[in-house]
């Protein structure tokens, strides 16, 4: 189905940004100036620094916005909880989320805007993300989900050559690059917090498609991202994480049906990575590139232990999701095979 771009409404919304920064004061510049930029107004910024060590928010207060904010935590609270920071603050109608390691074309936010405003029965929005060093490799566009609950970015490492230009319904917006309603956010209540990072966005687009919202690719809408600048593509912390909080994602939200085979799932994924990887292909293969192999298999093994831990607060929280509930089921369960990503597609991309 087409979604068909319209003449802006003549009241333009206003819409808050959010952008949350660690360290690396260098990517800041480049994003906050891309920001600076837009040819969308009014838009009000709300910049959250989680502890940097260094002078990242003395840089911050050299762009002269009219309407800046500037949160500062003395340690690094994570990507959910500085959002959720931020989102207390937000007066937008619109809220749109930029990586620090992020820079937006000057018509990202104009795009996104325009897009939701003539298609009110959408209330999520995701950009088109491609690679910062090579901006005819496709970042990703969209999300797409296996079934033991891992995540990935939909064209993820594909050429661009036009094949993810349609204004069309995809599952949900990358956090790197986000618009959502303000009301969605409100009746979500923000991240889930204890996510702390990564698969996060997956966890608020799931939760939100459960809830009837739905979500629409805008391919006009263009970021260009540094993937991983922030804590290194195959950190130990990065990959525990996503492999902890896919699990959690799985029991927060997954229907009955789909969790009891999560298992089965997951070890299917496992095999397969594990023949990738000894045919010198796949993300393992490039994983060990920068560590040993023992090393990469520790932290997948204290991942899911970690994630076996917090599954008592999962259950909790999935019994408190119910009341958001308007797809059945059986709608979700078919909701996410529509979006799930091949095996053989997810195996051979960076996570």
């Amino acid at each position: 189905m087409q979604y068909l771009q319209q003449l802006r409404p003549p009241d333009d919304p206003l819409v808050s940004v959010i952008v949350v920064t660690h360290n690396r004061p260098d990517l800041l510049t480049d994003c906050v100036d891309s920001l600076h930029r837009q040819s969308y107004r009014p838009f009000e910024l709300i910049v959250v620094d989680n502890g940097s060590q260094n002078n990242s928010v003395r840089l911050l207060k050299d762009f002269l916005f009219s309407d800046i904010q500037i949160i500062e935590n003395k340690d690094n609270y994570g990507f959910c909880t500085a959002n959720n920071q931020a989102l207390d603050l937000c007066k937008g109608t619109y809220v749109a989320l930029l990586n620090n390691d992020a820079v937006a074309e000057v018509s990202w936010l104009a795009e996104l805007v325009q897009a939701l405003e003539v298609n009110p029965e959408f209330g999520m929005a995701a950009s088109k993300v491609l690679a910062h060093n090579s901006p005819n490799v496709i970042d990703k566009s969209g999300h797409l989900i296996y079934l033991d609950g891992q995540n990935r970015g939909r064209g993820s490492g594909e050429i661009d050559r036009g094949q993810y230009d349609c204004f069309e319904e995809v599952s949900w917006p990358d956090g790197c690059a986000a618009f959502y309603r303000r009301t969605l956010l409100e009746q979500l209540g923000g991240f889930d917090e204890d996510f702390f990072a990564y698969a996060d966005d997956a966890e608020l687009g799931l939760r939100a498609r459960i809830a009837g919202w739905r979500c629409l690719s805008v391919p006009t809408a263009i970021v260009r991202h540094r993937l991983g600048s922030t804590l290194g593509r195959y950190s130990e912390q990065r990959l525990f994480l996503i492999e902890r909080n896919r699990s959690w994602l799985a029991v927060k939200l997954f229907p009955m049906r789909l969790l009891i085979l999560n298992p089965f799932y997951l070890a299917i994924r496992l095999f397969a990575n594990m023949i990738a990887w000894l045919s010198g292909h796949g993300e393992v293969n490039r994983a060990t590139s920068s560590m040993p192999l023992t090393q990469l298999l520790k932290c997948l093994v204290k991942a899911n232990f970690a994630a076996i831990a917090g599954l008592p607060t999962m259950i909790r929280k999935r019994q408190k999701t119910r009341h958001l509930r308007k797809l059945s089921p059986s709608e979700t369960t078919r909701m996410i095979k529509r979006f799930r990503i091949p095996l053989a597609e997810l195996v051979g991309k960076v996570p």
